[in-house]
């Protein structure tokens, strides 16, 4: 059987982009990443600014996200730069991205993530989990109405990012899909 997805947003989960400003969390270094020009900037839904992003990241997080048993992929506005940017510093091999194409960004008016949809589709019944920092109730009404796999969708405070709870939860939740399953 596949191992689950694991799909990664970036900022949130692995960068605490929410944390207070003038103070790195415990653990994280700090990547400079060059916007290389306007378009780049507006597909990230940055203002246009000429300073590099600053993008925290907890290099041990790499070796956590390894030990889960899950398939990862990048699930994030970053799509493959995440493979030249972050995944370096974390120890990650380069990972399969979703690409999200023309729903870049596009708020639903039914309230569901833009993301959500496309993760669903990417994932064709696998079960999968999703760590965000901008899931809601319509994003897991969606998953559970559309997926014939489990789902787990996982919020990640994006003022403190990834922490040990949350890398527990998403053990337990990969070790309940090898839990047989009793038919009746």
């Amino acid at each position: 059987m596949n191992r689950p997805l694991l799909f990664l947003d970036v900022d949130g989960p692995l960068n605490p982009y929410a944390a207070k400003p003038e103070k790195r969390p415990d653990g994280y270094t700090t990547l400079r990443v060059p916007l290389d020009s306007e378009a780049h900037e507006k597909d990230r839904g940055l203002s246009s600014r000429r300073r590099p992003l600053r993008v925290w990241l907890n290099p041990e997080h790499g070796r956590f996200l390894l030990r889960l048993g899950f398939e990862l992929c990048w699930a994030t506005t970053w799509m493959d730069d995440a493979n030249r940017w972050i995944a370096p510093v974390l120890g990650l091999p380069e990972l399969p991205f979703v690409d999200f194409g023309d729903v870049l960004l596009k708020e639903r008016p039914d309230g569901v993530h833009w993301k959500t949809g496309p993760l669903v589709d990417y994932a064709n019944g696998r079960p999968f989990a999703w760590v965000d920092d901008e899931q809601s109730e319509p994003d897991q009404t969606y998953v559970t109405a559309h997926h014939r796999g489990s789902g787990l969708l996982h919020h990640v405070n994006p003022r403190v990012g990834l922490r040990e709870n949350d890398f527990r939860t998403l053990a337990d939740f990969a070790r309940s899909l090898d839990t047989p399953r009793a038919t009746g």
